[in-house]
């Protein structure tokens, strides 16, 4: 994470300027699964090489992208990847937050430590030492075993986990993040492999994003030496936020649900299932990610923002 705060100005003005057209916040959003070179960047964004170019120097700049000059067909090429996932800006000085601040709390959950399931083959789990159950056998997910997984894979079906809400007595919800790595699953990997990844909080269903593919192009950055080569690789981190107007999907609508219709306020507990729907049009499976596979180093992040009245 990229902290920046008024102790260095010049580094915040830097970044900020960087992030201040759409342009460049597309070439940062397009690295969020895999390293480009400039020309397909342009390719992608259907901008001039020489536009993106001097984006890229900004960025660079910013020391949000690295650049890496190798080898091409015609001399060489200058190939991009992110240097973070997040940027934390504290514009508040202050040592004790006021009442009436925005306040956080947050929770990690890992992928292992669901409530329930139903999921149908292909399935499967594994961690940083192996398999941990039998391959395409739905009963071995209650196994106890499952609280150990780093990667969780099925073709239909759901996982369910149960989420501390410790949010002091009184305090007013204001938004909730819901943020992991997953994508399709295919027999061994398909980029190609649609599926439609619903999401539903307290039985109700936030939004749906259809994963483009099962990846396996390139090894995980994160996955253990032992993890075949020849299967699903790394995923995308896709982050849900629900406020008082809408839910988005990585900062875009992805339905008018609410936070008024997900019954948060006065709750210990929020019930988040990750699943495809028995009626999806892309019946493609879902891979989860733990902090030991994939790109991310994380596990299921649930951040809750809430002032105190």
């Amino acid at each position: 994470m990229l902290e920046l705060s008024f102790d260095d100005p010049d580094k915040l003005v830097t970044v900020t300027h960087a992030l201040s057209t759409r342009s460049r916040v597309d070439i940062l959003r397009l690295l969020i699964s895999k390293n480009l070179n400039i020309v397909e960047i342009a390719e992608a964004l259907q901008l001039p090489v020489s536009t993106v170019a001097n984006n890229i120097k900004v960025l660079e700049a910013a020391r949000l992208i690295n650049t890496e000059l190798l080898p091409a067909s015609r001399g060489a090429m200058k190939m991009c990847s992110r240097n973070y996932d997040d940027i934390h800006i504290a514009l508040n000085l202050e040592k004790a937050v006021p009442k009436g601040d925005v306040q956080i709390y947050e929770v990690d959950m890992p992928i292992g430590h669901y409530s329930d399931c139903e999921v149908s083959p292909t399935c499967g789990m594994a961690n940083a030492d192996g398999m941990i159950i039998r391959e395409d056998e739905p009963a071995s997910f209650f196994h106890p075993k499952h609280i150990g997984a780093q990667m969780i894979w099925f073709r239909k079906g759901y996982v369910e986990y149960l989420m501390p809400l410790e949010i002091p007595a009184g305090a007013r919800i204001e938004s909730l993040e819901l943020s992991m790595e997953m994508c399709s699953e295919a027999p061994n990997y398909d980029n190609n492999w649609p599926s439609d990844i619903s999401l539903w909080v307290n039985g109700v269903e936030i939004g749906m994003w259809t994963c483009p593919g099962d990846f396996g192009d390139r090894r995980g950055k994160l996955n253990p030496a032992w993890w075949y080569e020849w299967s699903t690789q790394y995923g995308l981190l896709k982050t849900w936020r629900v406020d008082k107007e809408k839910t988005a999907l990585d900062m875009e609508k992805v339905s008018s649900v609410t936070l008024d219709q997900l019954n948060l306020q006065n709750s210990h507990k929020l019930r988040l299932r990750i699943g495809i729907k028995p009626d999806a049009v892309h019946q493609g499976g879902l891979n989860l990610f733990g902090k030991q596979f994939g790109d991310y180093d994380q596990n299921i992040k649930m951040t809750v923002n809430y002032v105190m009245d």
